[in-house]
């Protein structure tokens, strides 16, 4: 069986969540215990289209200036991964995936506690990646005890800037649903929010 029917199926993947349901409290219960701080990165390259969109959603959470929380950008490439979550006590990551979803597919992954499939991930120039990269600390006993990864299923990886339309919808979701997910993680009080 390809491990990518496994990532698409809800029933085989407790952390998938369905294009269609967009909701920022669909991942409420999902968020593991309280931590004091937190490491939020936005894995991607802006000049390859829909391979910002991790980019995009750091961006967009940064503006919420959430206390406890660090908030970066960074290319992918593994090394520098391992490099800047070696002391982080929780952290949530944001890329972009193909893995034969449909468009602007949201997947979301306890990275912690499940092998992350290297095939998952869109590549454009490096080979040790985000998956390589969570397996390698895994290995060497140097994972955050918290790594949840959120995954947007791309369209285009040309050379443009701007993301296709339906990622350009899903990071407005992964916005609100690991704003959510700070909330409960940070213990922070709910704030309300307008509809997606």
């Amino acid at each position: 069986m390809d491990s990518r029917d496994d990532i698409k199926s809800e029933d085989k993947n407790p952390f998938y969540i369905d294009h269609g349901r967009r909701k920022a409290t669909s991942t409420a219960h999902l968020a593991l215990s309280r931590v004091s701080s937190l490491l939020v990165i936005g894995v991607g390259n802006e000049f390859r289209s829909d391979d910002a969109a991790g980019i995009h959603v750091a961006r967009g959470l940064e503006s919420r200036r959430f206390p406890g929380v660090k908030i970066i950008e960074i290319g992918g490439e593994g090394a520098g991964l391992m490099e800047k979550w070696k002391d982080a006590e929780a952290v949530i990551l944001i890329d972009a995936v193909r893995s034969g979803s449909d468009p602007g597919t949201i997947h979301r992954l306890d990275a912690a506690r499940n092998k992350v499939p290297s095939d998952f991930f869109h590549y454009s120039s490096h080979a040790f990646g985000v998956a390589e990269a969570v397996e390698l600390s895994r290995e060497m006993g140097k994972i955050p005890a918290s790594v949840v990864i959120y995954g947007i299923e791309g369209k285009d990886f040309g050379q443009r800037i701007g993301l296709s339309p339906e990622v350009t919808m899903s990071v407005k979701a992964v916005i609100e649903i690991i704003e959510v997910e700070i909330e409960s993680l940070m213990g922070f009080e709910r704030k309300r929010r307008r509809a997606i």
